[in-house]
């Protein structure tokens, strides 16, 4: 656990072992769902288990306002937030730091697009992971895609007191284009939506080709977590036990700038059941092969910085 040392808040924080001079670290903001949490979150997008192989730092925060369920919402939480990512940038170095990614789960990724439109994250991040947290372009949920029951808050996503309607329902699919230059990689379960769209608005806007299936990653181990209050009488939509499963990888190659875009599909999946570490580790090693250009900017506007600091006057 890290302390987030301007307001005391606590939250996961995993890193590498052992952490060398030159080592180019990838920085993940990992956020959770409606009614859930920075422990649900890191189970259930379990990047942490990659931190040596591919040399990454991931924070998972817990959202401080809870009515009518825990879900990020106003200053205090976009505060720490911030105090998060200046004080990883702080701790590791900003040498250290090759690209800064967002991801988030639901309520958690559509936090993450609300965030794009902050001018802090527009000048540094290089990438957002959408969980099931809206799609640029869109998706149709399925009709059943909420559970029965009416519980306080849930172990994994939006509480179903909350049912939303209308408008709120097609923020779930849908999420506003970001006016900044970032990688984008959305996944989602077969079941929470009638179908994908083939073609992506955000490949058109960066130039990239038509999308291009990869090969089917298969894992015979299952997620670490799902919805436990709803067990037993979940939707398909909603998800069911956690399972082994298989994910289709579908990118959109040749990007502008060597972007990253891609769908991933995870078969036979509802939306709350965690992800599996082999369909882990494909989407992480997307983020990873992806340009960290805004981190590089920003290394070298410190050094610039630096530089003016120790010149010697004339």
């Amino acid at each position: 656990m890290a302390i987030d040392e301007r307001t005391g808040r606590r939250y996961y924080l995993d890193q590498p072992q052992a952490i060398r001079d030159d080592d180019a670290l990838v920085f993940i903001l990992s956020l959770h769902g409606g009614g859930s949490s920075g422990a649900f979150q890191r189970l259930y997008f379990p990047a942490y288990q990659y931190c040596d192989a591919l040399r990454l730092v991931v924070a998972a925060p817990t959202a401080a306002t809870v009515d009518p369920y825990r879900h990020w919402v106003g200053d205090a939480d976009d505060e720490h937030l911030r105090n998060i990512v200046d004080q990883v940038l702080a701790r590791y170095g900003h040498e250290r730091i090759a690209a800064f990614w967002l991801a988030g789960h639901s309520h958690g990724g559509i936090t993450c697009n609300r965030l794009l439109r902050d001018e802090f994250f527009q000048q540094r991040v290089d990438g957002w992971l959408s969980l099931s947290g809206g799609r640029i372009g869109g998706i149709e949920v399925v009709d059943n895609f909420f559970p029965p029951g009416r519980p306080a808050a849930s172990s994994g996503t939006v509480a179903s007191s909350t049912r939303p309607t209308g408008g709120r329902r097609a923020r779930i699919g849908t999420a506003t284009a970001p006016e900044c230059d970032l990688s984008f990689i959305f996944a989602v379960g077969e079941h929470e939506m009638v179908s994908l769209p083939r073609s992506s608005p955000w490949a058109e806007r960066c130039g990239a080709g038509a999308r291009v299936e990869r090969a089917l990653v298969v894992d015979e181990r299952p997620g670490f977590v799902h919805d436990l209050m709803r067990e037993g009488m979940s939707t398909p939509g909603w998800g069911r036990v956690a399972r082994p499963g298989s994910a289709r990888v579908l990118e959109y190659p040749n990007a502008r700038d060597g972007r990253v875009i891609a769908d991933v599909v995870r078969l036979d999946k509802g939306h709350t059941e965690g992800l599996e570490p082999n369909v882990t580790r494909a989407i992480v090693d997307l983020m990873v092969s992806a340009p960290g250009a805004k981190a590089r900017r920003h290394r070298e506007r410190s050094r610039e910085s630096r530089g003016t600091m120790t010149k010697a006057p004339t």
